[in-house]
């Protein structure tokens, strides 16, 4: 009986030394869908942060790369792909792209990052108890929206009428809209409802701007009006209208002001979700983490070319300046 034991241990042992490395390794891989409305500038943070936890592509990992490159109406089909393909875990940046991989799987985990808020929005049930498969991180973005219009209406207190430009498409930029809505009374700010809904809408807001002439703009920042970063910040300079935006790249690139968390931070923490899941732990466990830094930026070069001068009070309270 010992020597038969032997047998098939040894059995075993030339068996597995008989397989090629390559197909040992393939076996190890673990499979992440990247599901993104942006280009390949998404993935940047996200091989980064998935370094900084151990993972690297061709090593331990595959990633499996969907862009809709702006064609937000692909994303159906990009997260049906995901799921034929299949792979372990899916990583959806936005809500339009949250909502596409709830749509076409209940069994794949999900891990939504931007995507507004994930309660009110429907993709999870609670942010302690998520429910399903979709868990991620939550920006607080509807509540900072009243945020935001309190900061605009500081830095320019006698601004009357406000712009704001939304995606009225989606859900989630929907509900920051109606939380600037019902914050304007307070403030005594009338606001200019542009919504949009596809890229050629743009130049109809731009229009009714013009007509109109606000006194600032309120960009509410989703992948339909960030796709657009640079028409909107040359309609901003060209009208000398102060603006706030949502994502930090907008003041970068030029445009006034920023209040908010940063994107790509919120990428590489819900990457420790996937982590979790990858190492066993089931989506529904996993509690929805909100962000908790949030950061206020000026670019006072902007400032000055557009003529208008920030209060010191504002400047002293911001976590950066660009001079």
């Amino acid at each position: 009986m010992n020597k038969k034991i032997i047998g098939f241990a040894l059995g075993g042992v030339l068996l597995a030394l008989s397989v090629p490395a390559e197909a040992q390794q393939a076996a190890k891989l673990r499979r992440i869908g990247l599901l993104t409305p942006a280009g390949p500038q998404a993935l940047s943070p996200f091989e980064q942060g998935l370094r900084k936890l151990g993972y690297v592509e061709g090593q331990n990992i595959s990633i499996q790369h969907r862009y809709a490159n702006g064609q937000l109406d692909r994303l159906p089909e990009l997260a049906a792909e995901l799921a034929r393909h299949p792979v372990d875990v899916i990583v959806a940046l936005s809500f339009p792209a949250a909502i596409a991989a709830k749509r076409v799987t209940t069994t794949i985990p999900v891990v939504v990052a931007n995507a507004g808020d994930p309660v009110a929005t429907g993709l999870v049930a609670s942010l302690a108890r998520p429910g399903g498969n979709i868990t991620g991180v939550s920006a607080h973005e509807t509540e900072l929206s009243a945020k935001r219009l309190e900061l605009l209406k500081e830095a320019f207190p006698k601004l009357k009428r406000v712009a704001v430009l939304w995606n009225s498409a989606d859900l989630g930029m929907s509900l920051r809209y109606r939380e600037v809505e019902g914050t304007a009374p307070a403030l005594r700010v009338a606001l200019q409802a542009l919504g949009i809904r596809v890229p050629a809408d743009f130049d109809d807001a731009f229009s009714a701007m013009r007509r109109d002439r606000p006194d600032a703009l309120f960009v509410i920042a989703d992948p339909l009006t960030s796709g657009n970063q640079k028409g909107l910040l040359a309609f901003a300079a060209e009208t000398r209208l102060p603006a706030m935006y949502e994502r930090p790249d907008f003041v970068d690139a030029g445009g006034l002001m920023f209040y908010g968390p940063n994107p790509a931070e919120n990428i590489r923490r819900a990457l420790h979700h996937v982590d979790r899941i990858l190492k066993g732990t089931k989506p529904a466990d996993l509690p929805v983490e909100q962000s908790m830094k949030f950061e206020f930026v000026i670019n006072l070069k902007t400032a000055k070319q557009i003529g208008l001068t920030i209060p010191p009070n504002v400047l002293a309270r911001a976590d950066k300046v660009i001079r």
